[in-house]
């Protein structure tokens, strides 16, 4: 009987793998009226947990800051858990670079944007990420990096 090589793309589970906030100049740095400025990194990691399995791991953190002091630092990590099995040549790292996160990425927002809030601070809406033109980019660089 033949093996059935049809590709397999299934969410296996989306989880709150780690989350962190600090405060470290409150309560005085709550009085200020000036706004913040905010800044908002965003990592991907990607890990074989099987065969076949995969953890992929959307990272943010998220700093504001009022003339240099600390209003709050957002440390997140969403992950899922992907079976991806028989892909052609090629697909596995777009598949766990581009829809992979872009399925895990609204809970991230959400519970960033939740934590944030919970703090006592107006939410931080984290802008849509087109993870496509992301991985295009770190590609190139990858290439030119070859090159030299």
């Amino acid at each position: 009987m033949a093996d059935n090589l049809e590709p397999v793309f299934l969410i296996q589970r989306v989880y709150l793998k780690d989350m962190s906030l600090e405060q470290p100049n409150s309560p005085g740095i709550l009085l200020s009226q000036d706004q913040p400025a905010v800044d908002i990194q965003i990592g991907l990691d990607s890990e074989p947990v099987a065969d076949g399995v995969y953890e992929i791991t959307v990272t943010a953190t998220v700093t504001a800051k009022i003339n240099e002091q600390t209003m709050f630092l957002v440390e997140a990590k969403q992950a899922g858990i992907f079976e991806i099995r028989h892909m052609p040549e090629g697909q596995l790292q777009p598949i766990t670079g581009i829809a992979c996160p872009q399925i895990i990425y609204p809970y991230l927002r959400s519970n960033v944007a939740d934590v944030i809030q919970r703090a006592g601070f107006p939410p931080v809406h984290m802008a849509e990420i087109n993870f496509q033109a992301m991985y295009d980019q770190q590609q190139r660089m990858k290439a030119e990096q070859q090159l030299q």
